[in-house]
């Protein structure tokens, strides 16, 4: 995919150097867009094992209970700001921001789900932590999908596994009910054609129209406008490398093998159909199902939209 785009990656890559474990106060954002988060977190940086700085965000330190939330493609820690501030009264809440994501190092490699995967175990061991509930949004599913098959579960105790389908590629071959089943909302040609417009004349209008298609027309500007922003801290070539990885992963035979207690979130007004949502939880034994409806603001970015229902739903299922 990198010569497919003809582009320097190191030159547009470069990042600063890998830092040491490092706690900074507060975690920053628009001046448009309250942020929840400066009073009750701490930001720190952790190194993975091939150097690469990540950013994580982390409240309710002391709390016995952890819960850890991946982001989902180019989004960043920081977006979770709302469960970082709502259960970090009850919760120990970290929020990693992915290499290349949010304030990570921009590193010169590395975009693939394998890699984020080992980079989110870099970060358990790291900072110590078990008997974590995960929760992945999008793409951070398919991160926890991956570590679960690579490293398996002996630092987790649960997982929350927010909109995100098992296979976002269409077969050709593939049923009306297999597509509605599986959720692919890309095909072969669409996936290419996505990631080379990341990277083309066009870059930013494609990344909105993308973020346009995840959020309720009753999102404020200044919120989507704050959800733009960060989501273009990540170089557009790191981004496009990633999405196209991501849309070729499949995910269907690990959601059997999952044996610890699991929700599953959609949304009515997401662009992931709904019907995938429940797919994946039929596959998953005991797993509890909750999907948003439209008129709960059910999008993509349901836990942006609907902050409150979406961290009492969290809450219950801990516990």
């Amino acid at each position: 995919m990198n010569n497919t785009f003809g582009l320097n990656r190191r030159n547009l890559l470069l990042g600063a150097g890998a830092a040491a474990i490092t706690a900074l106060p507060g975690c920053g954002g628009g001046d448009d867009v309250p942020v929840a988060t400066a009073a009750t977190s701490t930001k720190m940086s952790v190194q993975t094992s091939d150097g690469t700085r990540l950013n994580v965000l982390e409240s309710g330190k002391g709390n016995a209970t952890t819960l850890v939330m991946i982001p989902g493609w180019a989004q960043t820690a920081e977006q979770f700001k709302y469960q970082i501030e709502g259960l970090g009264a009850r919760y120990h809440v970290v929020a990693i921001d992915m290499r290349g994501h949010g304030d990570s190092e921009k590193a010169a490699s590395g975009y693939r789900i394998q890699r984020l995967a080992k980079d989110v175990d870099d970060v358990l061991a790291a900072m110590n932590l078990s008997k974590v509930t995960m929760l992945g949004h999008s793409m951070g599913c398919s991160v926890l999908w991956c570590h679960f098959d690579l490293f398996g579960t002996s630092r987790i105790a649960r997982y929350v596994f927010c909109d995100q389908a098992s296979f976002l590629t269409t077969d050709p071959a593939w049923t009306a009910q297999e597509i509605a089943n599986y959720g692919s909302i890309f095909t072969p040609d669409s996936v290419t054609s996505t990631a080379n417009a990341l990277v083309g004349p066009d870059a930013v209008a494609t990344t909105v129209g993308f973020l346009k298609s995840m959020v309720t027309a009753a999102m404020p500007a200044a919120q989507f406008e704050w959800i733009v922003d960060l989501n273009l801290k990540m170089p557009r070539i790191a981004a496009a490398d990633l999405i196209y990885n991501h849309c070729h992963q499949d995910w269907r035979e690990q959601l059997p093998r999952i044996a610890l207690p699991t929700l599953f979130i959609g949304g009515k007004a997401s662009l992931v159909p709904p019907s995938c949502i429940a797919w994946n939880a039929s596959q998953v034994a005991g797993a509890q199902l909750q999907i948003f409806e439209a008129s709960e603001k059910g999008s993509h970015f349901m836990f942006i939209e609907n902050p409150d229902k979406f961290n009492a739903v969290v809450s219950g299922f801990i516990g």
